[in-house]
């Protein structure tokens, strides 16, 4: 008896931790989808010469120091992929979008729209892609598989949200012309 006890209370409290993390999860991924459209809407079309890219700890990557200062302590050991690109007569390190990371060429001149020090797409890639086969390898890293699964799913949510949004759109369509039939009517 005493087992059971202690049973139901310990899945419960799973329950409890698994539902909490569901609604964080929730808002915290519409949150990040916020942060990506007003991203969007401030990026620019660059032209830049990739010369190399890495994935490096924050503190490691050359950062300005208004970007460390900004960041949380917690994140600044984080590994993010890191871009060193020309732009124009300077080399800067950039920070580039996680999905597109492993389709960003080295030693090639890119279109890529860049909203402040973040590389969000690319648009073209101009020039041959030297050591395309060396570039492309066979068997994905853990992390490459990670990173296309988790911009499928972003995708997935991202269709999801707008889809529900026109379905939203349309209910409130339809009720405005309920009403106004019952106006006609009364």
């Amino acid at each position: 008896m005493n087992a059971w006890v202690v049973t139901l209370i310990i899945i419960a409290v799973i329950a409890v931790i698994l539902v909490a993390l569901y609604f964080v999860g929730n808002k915290l991924q519409k949150k990040q989808m916020a942060q990506k459209e007003q991203m969007q809407a401030a990026a620019q079309q660059t032209s830049m010469l990739i010369i190399d890219k890495k994935m490096m700890k924050m503190k490691e990557a050359g950062l300005p120091k208004a970007v460390m200062d900004q960041t949380p302590k917690r994140y600044q050991n984080a590994k993010i992929p890191v871009v060193k690109a020309k732009v124009g007569p300077q080399t800067i390190n950039l920070i580039c979008d996680d999905g597109i990371f492993d389709d960003l060429p080295t030693k090639c001149e890119v279109k890529a729209m860049v909203s402040g020090i973040y590389i969000t797409e690319i648009k073209s890639v101009r020039g041959k892609r030297k050591n395309a086969a060396a570039e492309e390898p066979k068997k994905k890293s853990f992390g490459a598989k990670m990173r296309a699964k988790q911009r499928q799913l972003q995708a997935e949510y991202e269709k999801e949200e707008k889809q529900k949004q026109v379905d939203k759109a349309q209910k409130q369509q339809e009720k405005k012309k309920k009403e106004k039939a019952k106006k006609i009517t009364q």
